[in-house]
């Protein structure tokens, strides 16, 4: 059985394992094909917390600036047009707190915040943004190679 990181092993899977009690954990790992570490942790869990099933997934760590949402919040309201790096020179005047331009970025996104500058708008019309060419008269380069 191939096992994934992040991944956990289905609840069945797990039951045989907590089941096979008269086995050693070497013998259970070898016979399910899971890890000798998984069958010790997972009778670990049960004896000590008496759970049966995995435990809830984590994310990873907790955000930087997590404490400081509310803050950043109003912030921007007040001030809409500040780069990032206004914000982190705020941040770092206001809290001591100094982040990268991509934690900032990476904050403002979880907060579902944007950094526009005007909202948006329907365009007024199509606007030419190249000169028209000229066209090429009789005693243009390009005749009288041509005819040559």
């Amino acid at each position: 059985m191939a096992w994934r990181r992040g991944q956990t092993y289905s609840q069945d899977l797990r039951d045989r394992v907590l089941a096979a009690d008269d086995e050693s954990a070497r013998e259970v790992a070898e016979r399910l094909g899971v890890s000798v570490s998984y069958v010790i942790k997972a009778r670990q869990r049960r004896d000590r917390e008496g759970r049966l099933t995995a435990g809830p997934r984590r994310s990873g760590s907790r955000p930087v600036l997590a404490d400081h949402h509310a803050a950043i919040d109003a912030h921007v309201r007040e001030h809409p047009d500040a780069t990032l790096e206004e914000r982190r020179a705020w941040l770092l005047h206001m809290f001591g707190v100094s982040v990268s331009i991509g934690t900032m970025w990476n904050t403002l996104r979880r907060l579902k915040m944007t950094l526009k500058k005007r909202p948006s708008r329907r365009t007024s019309g199509r606007v030419r943004t190249s000169p028209e060419l000229a066209a090429c008269g009789t005693g243009c380069a390009q005749h009288s190679t041509l005819a040559g």
